[in-house]
């Protein structure tokens, strides 16, 4: 492929070399091609010097890069992102780089980005919904999506996760039932301020239960109303949440069916939960996992950095509270 901004290809610079052989004039030629005569002596020097071969395209690459990034801190880079399947915001405050660099580090090694990998295993997966079109509300409160993830619950002494698969756990966890674990979560969309619980079921007075909880934590952190509540089209929130809602003036919304990518905020949010909370690491107990949870919260609301906010934490969005 001809560099993009070249005006001959090779076939124009073989051109040149046949004029030139014809007996036409450098300058002749140059106003022919619509070059400069410089160009023309370049073309015709490296043909004498390497034949036809010297006529072929070459890297722009300089031979020598000094400021580029010591291959040390390329690869502090490479395995932080494997490791800890971070973005670029993450990684740049770590290593003490900035996040550009780091962005050129990764397409330099060709890594995807996080949003075409599998976010359990990290393999590269195709999407199955993707699409350009972005929004965000202007203000806190304007909007909050809410959902429900359903987790396996964690038999006691730990999981395969724990022993590995060769241990036999992997056996014993089919033949015991261990049930699951709700999480619910309610997530405002100019913030991402979030909030999460752990809950036995996924019924109709939980939910409004949770909802109540969740105001009460938004309250607290600044968000004082909310105007918009948007979720699926789930019973239990088609019609558990109307008394709560109708209490606090705000006004619910639903998706489209089959369309869980309308309420892409919260979906992320659960993905988020399950690569850096829920499977970051093996517990020995459901307990445990559900314990760590609020920790976990306080980090994501008030630490991580969030790349739709321009490396900031969600608490940087809203107003200091007394």
């Amino acid at each position: 492929m001809p560099h993009r901004n070249a005006r001959l290809t090779l076939f124009g610079r073989l051109l040149i070399i046949d004029r030139a052989q014809a007996g036409w004039k450098q300058a002749h030629i140059a106003a022919a091609m619509g070059i400069s005569r410089r160009c023309v002596q370049r073309w015709l020097a490296r043909y004498r010097a390497e034949g036809e071969a010297g006529l072929r395209d070459r890297s722009s690459r300089p031979h020598h890069s000094p400021s580029r990034t010591p291959a040390s801190r390329e690869r502090a880079v490479l395995d932080l992102r494997e490791r800890e399947r971070v973005g670029r915001d993450e990684i740049a405050v770590q290593l003490g780089m900035a996040p550009r660099t780091v962005s050129r580090v990764l397409a330099r090694h060709g890594v995807p980005h996080l949003a075409l990998l599998d976010p359990i295993t990290g393999q590269l997966i195709r999407a199955s919904k993707t699409t350009a079109v972005r929004y965000e509300r202007e203000r806190p409160g304007e909007l909050v999506h809410m959902d429900v993830k359903k987790l396996g619950r964690i038999p006691d002494g730990g999981g395969w996760k724990a022993h590995g698969r060769a241990s036999g756990s992997i056996q014993r966890d089919r033949h015991t039932v261990v049930g699951f674990d709700y999480v619910h979560s309610l997530v405002d969309d100019h913030s991402r301020l979030a909030y999460s619980e752990v809950l036995a079921d996924e019924k109709g007075p939980t939910c409004a239960a949770f909802l109540e909880r969740a105001i009460t934590y938004f309250h607290a952190h600044g968000i004082t109303r909310i105007e918009r509540l948007i979720t699926d089209n789930a019973w239990q929130y088609r019609w558990s949440l109307r008394e709560v809602c109708a209490a606090h003036g705000i006004r619910q919304k639903f998706i489209k069916p089959h369309c869980p990518w309308q309420n892409g905020k919260v979906e992320r949010l659960n993905r988020t939960l399950q690569t850096e909370w829920a499977y970051r690491q093996p517990f020995a107990s459901n307990d445990a996992r559900t314990t760590a949870l609020a920790p976990w919260l306080e980090h994501y609301n008030t630490g991580r950095r969030h790349s739709a906010l321009g490396g900031k934490p969600p608490i940087s969005r809203l107003r200091p509270t007394s």
